[in-house]
């Protein structure tokens, strides 16, 4: 078991990740929350008929409840959301009572907002089941979506702890492998040169990695995101550099409708286009070429649906939550590991994803 200590404003907490850590729960439970009431396990309906049952072993003596929702970013909905407070209000939880997420990173979203809002919040723990909620899971950020944007509906409201079971790995769906590897890309691009190069070296096929390698590059994209969380919890400055890929990313899945793409396929996208955003800005010296060949040998498509409307894109990317009186801002590359924030003009943007998705190379 690997563990990484979270250190925030508000709170402090541990991200403990391993084979079966799970089991290191009741006593979690019995330690540190004795007065707990009722628990409230908030999943959804893939990972339900995957994981729920180990769980509930390890809370046979703890009364509990569960609340099963859709799977993906159909969680994420008001009416979901309205469901599971009206479920913990005929269930009886109190202010003494705990909120489990049992899911990936649209159940952890969707179950960290709940307990947020819940008699004005109440303890969750996150058990992530993704690779992609690696990121999610860590930070406090929980939201909902609105048809008008991604997680633009939420709360900064950190987790009393992440108890991350690699063991759940293994189930994952080669789509949800890939979503979930490119934010643990999106870490090495914003922070550590020399981690990047060694994904670069290691990963060359995402069907084929040990689960010990994935504790590894888990723990080390964690311990990013919570030196960077640890200095700005709530977005004032530097966090926003974790939206790195994000801008474009979220427009992409907006456009498509939640689901039809997942979130770590799209930022992917939103990442290339962003790394030959930063050539031209910059003297980058960075392999477009290369990155690009690495990825089809993973699998991802690296351009835009050719269905998507360059205006509506733009339209979407207005309503990002880092856009100000409807400038668009992009978290753009000096070099790996030096991220800045830009204001690009509509114009400007326009004519860039435009000759993005006519194919327009980058000189390396």
């Amino acid at each position: 078991m690997k563990a990484v200590a979270i250190k925030t404003d508000s709170k402090q907490y541990d991200v403990l990740i391993g084979e079966n850590v799970q089991k290191l729960l009741p006593s979690m439970l019995q330690n540190d929350y004795p007065k707990t009431t009722k628990i409230l396990i908030i999943t959804d309906e893939t990972v339900e008929k995957l994981h729920l049952a180990s769980l509930q072993k390890e809370l046979a003596s703890f009364s509990y409840v569960t609340y099963t929702v859709p799977a993906g970013e159909k969680a994420k909905t008001f009416d979901v959301y309205y469901n599971c407070l009206t479920f913990a209000l005929q269930q009886k939880l109190d202010r003494k009572s705990l909120v489990i997420a049992l899911g990936g990173g649209a159940v952890g979203d969707l179950a960290g907002f709940v307990a947020a809002s819940y008699m004005r919040g109440i303890p969750f723990i996150q058990m992530p089941t993704t690779i992609l909620a690696h990121d999610s899971a860590v930070g406090g950020k929980v939201a909902i979506n609105h048809p008008e944007g991604k997680n633009m509906i939420g709360a900064f409201y950190q987790p009393e702890a992440v108890l991350y079971n690699t063991s759940y790995i293994q189930t994952l769906p080669f789509k949800e492998i890939k979503s979930g590897f490119g934010e643990v890309m999106k870490h090495a691009l914003i922070s550590d040169p020399l981690f990047y190069s060694m994904l670069l070296q290691d990963i060359t096929d995402l069907n084929n990695v040990p689960e010990k390698t994935w504790t590894s590059l888990l723990k080390r994209g964690i311990e990013i995101k919570a030196n960077i969380v640890s200095q700005d919890e709530k977005e004032a400055g530097i966090r926003a550099y974790l939206n790195f890929g994000h801008t474009l990313g979220h427009a992409i899945e907006a456009e498509m409708g939640y689901g039809n793409i997942t979130h770590g396929e799209a930022i992917v996208i939103g990442i290339v286009f962003a790394l030959k955003l930063s050539k031209k800005k910059f003297s980058f010296d960075f392999s477009c070429e290369e990155f690009i060949n690495w990825l089809s040998k993973l699998q991802y498509d690296v351009e835009i649906p050719k269905q998507l409307e360059i205006e509506r894109l733009i339209n979407r990317m207005k309503q990002d939550k880092k856009s100000v009186n409807g400038d668009i801002h992009f978290v753009l590359l000096e070099s790996i590991g030096e991220p800045v924030m830009i204001k690009i003009g509509e114009d400007e943007l326009k004519r860039e994803l435009q000759l993005f998705m006519d194919g327009e190379s980058v000189n390396d």
